[in-house]
């Protein structure tokens, strides 16, 4: 089942993709369960995708790779960009109420140089799925998309018809189990005094006027008594993390997953929206607790500092690719199961020549994941911190074959790896930051993939 006759392009030179056909076709079916589709395509674990947008009106699921895009080129945006518009210039039968999907994500920083646990993602990794589920509101649609050279392909095109009804038939009558408890066997924070020591050396570096705020992560790592189900991960995420992104993406045996409240950008028919998301602080265990805490953050001068820092770098990059731009002046309180932060929605409408790429590859790193300024952050994070991020804190998503899409930026995440699973979380550093907070804020960061994958936190029991 998984052996695609076309799953790569690393032979293929960026755009020339003329002799290439990119045949689709499109399917209602009756509502399923996404996570049930997911689970279908077993026979595709390491080529499977996953997607479901924050307010649960639009879901994506992927199986198989019917073409792969990656890059480790310096200006991998624009690759990516320009070998999806080749591709797409290639499609045959285009369905008009279900576009072809590229989905994938770019590693958060390719010069770094740490050791890193991301063997199977390349700085740059995209895919068109053989088989893809999409969900709109109360539609359900599975497309059939193969790319190929090949010139005749009516056969191949038939076998893959055959496969698309029995995942789908196995996807509507055998709805997946409730996921089994997953049984930690060990928790280790992973060069602990070094992230310590960072937070102090990048705060003392702030001080002297380097940069202005450098945000600085850490990992923590779970074993596991045995290898733990990717279709049972998402699904509790899922349940967990409601009005968040949940995204995973499988790349060999490893699945990158997590249920993020932070919009990179969006785009649909030219209308671009971004989320300002900088600043946080707990839920409170009571209403009137929650509000007091909501309160504090909105006037707390830190996160106020760090929510501008934000705002204003998307808004000027907005203000650059859009003919007009819509930004409120003060933001508001997002509210989600373990944390709150501060919100910021910032609106345009694409100039012409503008494409969601183009919107990626200027807002990333935003200063609430990186710093400000941008390269002297990125240096003092290459310098200091301890491992190297992967796809964490970087952006993620899809775009159709007309442009429109969504990525998110890829934090509260993990990287699943067999028995074992890397987490991420960090904070933004600036000139009166201490190394204690920092670290304490992490662990309220860690709580959604610690829920998710059975690590138990210690205020917990």
């Amino acid at each position: 089942m998984n052996s695609q006759p076309y799953s790569s392009t690393e032979q293929v030179i960026a755009g020339t993709y003329d002799s290439w056909c990119f045949y689709t076709e499109t399917i209602e079916v009756q509502s399923m369960s996404p996570f049930a589709f997911f689970n279908a395509g077993k026979g595709y674990t390491g080529q499977r995708m996953f997607w479901q947008n924050r307010e649960s009106t639009f879901t994506f699921v992927g199986l198989g790779h019917a073409h792969v895009i990656t890059s480790h080129a310096e200006d991998r945006f624009e690759s990516i960009k320009q070998d999806w518009q080749s591709l797409c210039r290639q499609i045959v039968n285009e369905e008009p109420a279900v576009q072809p999907v590229l989905f994938g994500g770019f590693s958060f920083d390719p010069e770094n140089e740490k050791k890193s646990v991301w063997r199977d993602f390349s700085p740059a990794y995209f895919a068109v799925p053989t088989f893809q589920l999409t969900v709109q509101e109360d539609q359900a649609f599975v497309s059939i998309h193969l790319i190929t050279q090949e010139t005749n392909a009516f056969e191949t095109f038939e076998q893959l018809r055959k496969e698309r009804d029995e995942l789908v038939h196995v996807a509507q009558v055998s709805e997946p189990a409730k996921p089994e408890g997953i049984l930690v066997t060990n928790r280790t924070e992973l060069e602990k005094d070094i992230y310590m020591q960072s937070i102090q050396q990048v705060t003392e570096a702030i001080r002297a006027g380097e940069a202005d705020k450098v945000v600085i992560a850490r990992q923590l790592k779970l074993d596991f008594e045995q290898e733990v189900d990717h279709a049972d991960v998402l699904q509790q995420v899922g349940a967990q993390q409601q009005g968040s992104f949940l995204f995973g993406l499988e790349a060999g045996s490893q699945l990158f997953f997590g249920a993020t409240p932070e919009r990179l950008v969006k785009v649909t028919d030219n209308q671009a929206l971004s989320t300002c998301l900088a600043g946080s602080i707990p839920r409170g265990r009571t209403a009137a607790e929650d509000t007091a805490l909501g309160n504090e953050l909105m006037n707390d001068d830190k996160n106020r500092s760090e929510h501008a820092y934000v705002v204003n770098m998307i808004s000027s990059v907005f203000r650059k690719h859009c003919s007009s731009a819509v930004i409120p002046n003060m933001p508001e309180l997002m509210k989600i199961r373990d944390i709150q932060h501060l919100y910021t929605p910032v609106e345009g409408e694409l100039k012409e020549e503008a494409t969601l790429f183009d919107l990626v590859q200027e807002l990333h790193p935003t200063p609430a994941l990186g710093g400000e300024p941008r390269t002297k952050a990125m240096q003092l994070i290459r310098k200091h911190e301890p491992a190297d991020r992967g796809y964490y804190a970087a952006p993620l998503g899809w775009i159709d074959a007309e442009g429109n899409g969504e990525f998110a930026v890829a934090i509260r995440s993990a990287l699943l790896d067999g028995q074992s699973a890397y987490l991420y979380a960090g904070g933004g550093i600036v000139a009166d930051s201490t190394p204690e907070l920092e670290y304490a804020e992490t662990w309220v960061k860690f709580r959604p993939m610690l829920r998710a994958l059975g690590g138990q936190l210690r205020d917990e029991s």
